[in-house]
């Protein structure tokens, strides 16, 4: 999914100019697709618990109508809860995405763990894996801890699982095809990788705004900027 789906935005949106941006890495897309296929497969070993608890029945997962046992938050009947869960499964994940990434921000920690994805300072859709994989692991907590916590249907976490891939993948991209205000996409996630301290959210951009960590995207992307100002240069 990983390769299909970064294979298919390289070729079809992503901007063949970003690759003349200076800080663009000599062989940069072969390190990142090596990087990636590298983590993946430690970062599903790592995982693996989470997964061997949910067919034991530790999680409340369930199959079709929520058993009123699994205890609903909130006092939300079964039926409104069935589409309730996908929000509010992004706000939870959103929320302890943003609080873990800032904390392996941390100069204490980021060097050891999560440096090497800052390596790809201008990132190809190639790049929305390639980590450290206990970064990638810890990135991904959120999303194995919410069914222990709250019912999900199966076949929601199956088709949540799909969406964050693709979003993961999406995200750096590096196209701004959306100015939401809202939304932490592309063009939000492109200044994370610039600059570093801003815009940790993974699909909104609220806990960015409430903790003063927002940095909003210029009109046509720092990306392309900083490529066009390097063209000036030389033509002086």
């Amino acid at each position: 999914m990983y390769l299909l789906g970064s294979t298919l935005l390289y070729y079809t949106i992503y901007n063949k100019q970003l690759l003349k941006h200076p800080k663009f890495l000599r062989q940069q897309i072969r390190q990142e697709i090596r990087q990636s296929l590298l983590a993946m497969p430690i970062m599903a070993i790592l995982t693996v618990p989470f997964f061997l608890a949910e067919i034991h029945g530790y999680t409340k997962l369930y199959d079709f109508s929520p058993d009123p046992a699994l205890q609903i938050p909130f006092g939300i009947s079964g039926n409104v809860y069935k589409y309730i869960q996908y929000p509010f499964f992004i706000l939870f994940t959103d929320t302890g995405i943003y609080w873990i990434h800032r904390a392996i921000h941390h100069p204490l920690i980021y060097r050891f763990v999560h440096k090497r994805h800052h390596k790809w300072i201008v990132p190809t859709p190639y790049a929305s894996y390639a980590f450290n994989p206990v970064d990638g692991w810890l990135q991904s907590l959120p999303y194995h801890i919410f069914p222990f916590v709250f019912p999900l249907q199966k076949g929601a976490y199956l088709g949540l699982f799909v969406f964050v891939t693709v979003w993961t993948v999406l995200i750096h991209d590096a196209e701004y095809l959306s100015y939401s205000k809202l939304i932490n996409g592309a063009a939000c996630h492109t200044m994370h990788h610039l600059y570093f301290n801003y815009n940790y959210g993974q699909f909104t951009t609220f806990w960015d705004r409430v903790c003063w960590t927002y940095q909003t995207p210029s009109e046509k992307g720092m990306i392309v900027d900083e490529v066009e100002k390097e063209k000036k240069k030389k033509t002086r």
